[in-house]
C-alpha cells in the first residue's frame, strides 16, 4: 500500500497519542501485527450466551420462557444504558437568576433522542410479549412452573431501577401512602418511602397479608442497592432532568409527547400485556391459580389498581382518573 499523506498524518496522529500517554507506539503496532482477527462469536460472546439457559425440568418450553426473560433483561439494560446517559448530560452555563452562579442544562434534542430510544426498547418489549401470551403450551407451563417456586419475574431488579431512575421516588409510592409526605425530599424520607413501594403490595400472601419469600428474597439481595439508587437519582432522574430545562424546551410538543409515551409504555401497556399472559396461563375458571412467587398478580397488574404515573404533570385528571381503562397506543 502506498504510504499516501492521510496514512502518515494518522501515523502521526498516533506519535502523539501513545507519546502523551508515556508509551511506545512502535511496541502496540507489534501488538497490532501478533492479534488475531475479530470474529462475530468472539465479539458478542456466543457460545457463552447460548450456553446460559438452564432448565429445571424436561419440558421444551421452559427453554421458551427462560430465553425470552433472558432477552427481556437484556432489553432493560438498554433502558438503564440511555437513562444513564440523560443523567449524566448537561453543561455548563451562566445563569444570572442563580445564586450559584452557574447551573447544568441538559441538551433538549439529546434528551428527545434519548427518550425515543426508550420508547423503542418498550414498544419492541410490549409487541414481543406474545411469545409468552401465545408461545408456550399451557399444559406445560403449569407444570414446569412448579420447579421454578419461589421465583418470579416480579424480581427483576432492572425493572425496579428503571422506575427509580425514571421520576420522583413518591410516585412510587402506594397511592394510599403518597399523601404522608410532602415538602422537600430528603435521603432519609427515600429510605421511609421505599417501605411502601407500590409493588410490595404485589408480593404479599393472599391469605395472611405477610410478605412472601419471593419478597423477603428480593429485599435481602436488593434493598440496599434500590435505596441507593432513589438518593442517588434523587436530583437526577428523568423528571428531574426534564424540569431543569429551559421554560420553552419544556413546553416543546415533541419532548411532552415522548414523555408521555414512556409513562405509558411502562405503567401501562407493559403491565397490561403481563395481564393478558396471566389471565391465559393463571385463570382457570372463577378460580385463579397463584402466580410462581405467590404474587397477588389480580391487584398488583392492571395499572388502574396502582395509579402509578411517573409524570401526573403531564396528564390531565381524567387522564389520570382512567389510567390504563383506554390509552390510544400509537408507540
Amino acid at each position: 500500500m502506498e504510504m499516501t499523506s492521510e496514512i502518515n498524518e494518522k501515523i502521526k496522529l498516533l506519535k502523539e497519542k501513545y507519546s502523551q500517554m508515556g508509551q511506545d507506539m512502535s511496541s502496540y503496532l507489534d501488538g497490532l501485527l501478533l492479534s488475531n482477527y475479530l470474529t462475530y462469536w468472539d465479539y458478542i460472546r456466543l457460545d457463552t450466551l447460548l450456553s446460559i439457559q438452564q432448565p429445571q425440568t424436561d419440558f421444551p418450553d421452559e427453554q421458551i420462557f427462560i430465553m425470552y426473560h433472558q432477552i427481556t433483561e437484556l432489553y432493560f439494560k438498554l433502558c438503564l444504558h440511555e437513562i444513564e446517559q440523560i443523567s449524566n448530560n448537561g453543561r455548563n452555563v451562566l445563569d444570572n437568576g442563580d445564586d450559584r452562579g452557574w447551573k447544568d442544562i441538559l441538551d433538549p434534542d439529546f434528551f428527545l433522542e434519548r427518550l425515543k430510544r426508550l420508547n423503542n426498547y418498550f414498544k419492541a418489549l410490549t409487541g414481543s410479549f406474545a411469545i409468552m401470551i401465545e408461545g408456550m403450551d399451557r399444559n406445560q407451563f403449569l407444570k414446569f412452573r412448579m420447579a421454578l417456586l419461589p421465583a418470579s419475574g416480579f424480581q427483576s431488579a432492572q425493572y425496579r431501577k428503571i422506575e427509580i431512575t425514571s421520576t420522583d421516588f413518591i410516585n412510587l409510592v402506594h397511592k394510599d401512602k403518597r399523601a404522608q409526605y410532602s415538602g422537600t425530599v430528603t435521603n432519609s424520607m427515600i429510605e421511609d418511602m421505599f417501605n411502601y413501594s407500590y409493588w410490595k403490595s404485589g408480593a404479599t400472601e393472599l391469605k395472611t397479608g405477610k410478605k412472601t419469600l419471593t419478597l423477603q428474597q428480593f429485599e435481602k439481595k436488593y434493598k440496599d442497592e434500590f435505596i441507593a439508587a432513589g438518593k442517588e437519582f434523587k436530583d437526577r432522574n428523568i423528571w428531574k432532568k426534564y424540569m431543569g430545562l429551559s421554560e420553552d424546551d419544556r413546553a416543546r410538543q415533541d419532548i411532552q409527547q415522548e414523555l408521555k409515551k414512556f409513562d405509558a409504555n411502562v405503567n401501562i401497556n407493559w403491565p397490561l400485556v403481563h395481564y393478558k399472559s396471566a389471565v391465559k396461563y393463571l385463570s382457570k375458571d372463577s378460580a385463579d391459580i397463584a402466580a410462581t412467587g405467590g404474587t397477588n398478580w389480580q391487584k398488583y397488574l392492571p395499572p388502574r389498581f396502582q395509579k402509578r404515573v411517573f409524570y401526573p404533570e403531564l396528564w390531565n385528571e381524567k387522564e389520570i382518573e382512567e389510567w390504563g381503562l383506554a390509552f390510544l397506543n400509537e408507540n
